[in-house]
């Protein structure tokens, strides 16, 4: 039974996961192929973090799927569905690096694309204790408002193409926390990183988002930028 006090978000999202899980449970391949479609590709990347190779990577997922689909009876909501399964892929992958010998070791999250690469003022980021701790302060001063949806997805492809071309570890971590909403405990349990790595990771990935956009606008200042 849902808590009278819980937010309409939390108890919207319960229900999903509860219909989700009952879709699942019942084998309905179109429940199941729209799982694997949307969360399908973070896994791997997940899953990667831990073996060396993406062979090793896609036989991970397989498998977390397959314990996903035995273990249904067992999820029990305490968290979301989408953190549960997270959790069994990242323990399957851990145990699989072990087993292979050739687990990613922890300076992987905390060695040379951590302490380097281009990077702004942390000043222009949110700070841990404002309502959106880690977000930019200044967004553009001027925005065309007819021309506002196709800039949109401009800045979304934009957005995609940099961080693709992010270092792999920064891609896993920005890839998880802001464009699926995980929170920095779960990405550290999840990567088996440091909380102090977690941070410095998404703060390079965003930083050097942030100025692929700078660069493709061509304008710093219309974005806050300093010189």
């Amino acid at each position: 039974m849902d808590d009278p006090d819980s937010p309409p978000a939390v108890v919207a999202a319960r229900h999903a996961d509860a219909e989700l899980v009952a879709a699942l449970a019942a084998r309905d391949e179109a429940a199941f192929a729209e799982l694997v479609d949307r969360w399908g590709p973070t896994m791997l990347r997940v899953a990667r973090s831990h073996v060396q190779t993406d062979a090793s990577a896609e036989e991970v997922v397989q498998d977390t799927w397959l314990a996903v689909l035995r273990g249904l009876d067992g999820f029990e909501g305490r968290s979301s569905l989408r953190t549960w399964v997270f959790r069994i892929l990242a323990n399957i992958a851990k145990t699989r690096g072990v087993k292979d010998r050739r687990t990613v070791p922890m300076s992987g999250f905390g060695g040379e694309d951590v302490e380097r690469g281009p990077t702004v003022d942390p000043d222009r980021f949110r700070g841990p204790d404002d309502q959106y701790p880690g977000g930019w302060k200044s967004f553009p001063d001027a925005w065309p408002t007819a021309e506002q949806r196709a800039l949109g997805r401009e800045v979304g492809v934009v957005v995609q193409e940099a961080v693709a071309a992010l270092p792999p570890n920064q891609r896993t971590v920005v890839t998880l926390r802001d464009l699926h909403g995980f929170d920095a405990e779960e990405v550290c349990e999840l990567l088996g990183v440091s909380a102090g790595n977690q941070r410095v990771l998404l703060h390079r990935g965003r930083a050097q988002v942030r100025r692929r956009l700078e660069e493709h606008y061509g304008s710093d200042a219309r974005w806050g930028a300093t010189p």
